[in-house]
């Protein structure tokens, strides 16, 4: 492995019409990686749980959003926040690990012996696997509608992300809501 591997990105100064470029070594590059992973790990672990049943496709989603955000570093322009910019690479790198694992085998199999599979150490709120079961559910946009809602982001930060109009976003939230709400009305035994 190269110890100082450079990589170069542009940055366009408007103001004067001039790129720069700026090297970015692999010791910077993991640093980066660390200190993003340090401060939006959770974000990463909400996608990955919203797009991945099984455990071990947990681990492997996960694994592959690390990568892409790794490549994507020396890209980071720094036009949008961290969190958001880490945002659209996981969501995107799920959508798109989503598509080739749906190729591969069926996820519907292995769900019906997860319990099997995994040990469960840690007592999940039957509410929040609830939630996540129904998310789960959801079409890719939905589903990236529905966690960057529980994550906070505006509107306009939604519609940034997912390249859709902000009231789009709003009619999507209204219809995931209602839906979320006529389904937990059938669900009284996860205590909703």
């Amino acid at each position: 492995m190269v110890n100082f591997l450079l990589f170069v990105r542009f940055h366009y100064n408007y103001d004067t019409n001039e790129q720069t470029i700026i090297h970015v070594t692999e010791k910077e590059q993991l640093n980066i990686l660390e200190e993003w992973l340090g401060l939006h790990k959770g974000l990463i672990f909400k996608i990955v749980r919203a797009y991945a049943a099984a455990a071990m496709d947990q681990e492997d989603l996960f694994q592959e959003i690390i990568i892409q955000v790794w490549r994507s570093i020396p890209a980071f322009r720094q036009e949008s926040s961290t969190s958001t910019w880490l945002y659209r690479i996981s969501l995107n790198t799920a959508i798109s690990w989503t598509r080739k694992a749906r190729k591969h085998y069926q996820a519907e199999a292995l769900d019906s012996v997860q319990h099997i599979l995994q040990e469960n150490k840690i007592h999940v709120d039957d509410r929040l696997a609830w939630l996540y079961q129904e998310i789960y559910k959801f079409d890719e946009i939905d589903r990236s509608v529905t966690l960057l809602l529980l994550e906070g982001f505006s509107y306009k930060e939604m519609a940034a992300i997912l390249g859709i109009t902000e009231s789009n976003v709003g009619v999507k939230i209204n219809r995931i809501k209602k839906q979320l709400i006529a389904k937990s009305k059938k669900y009284d035994h996860y205590g909703i």
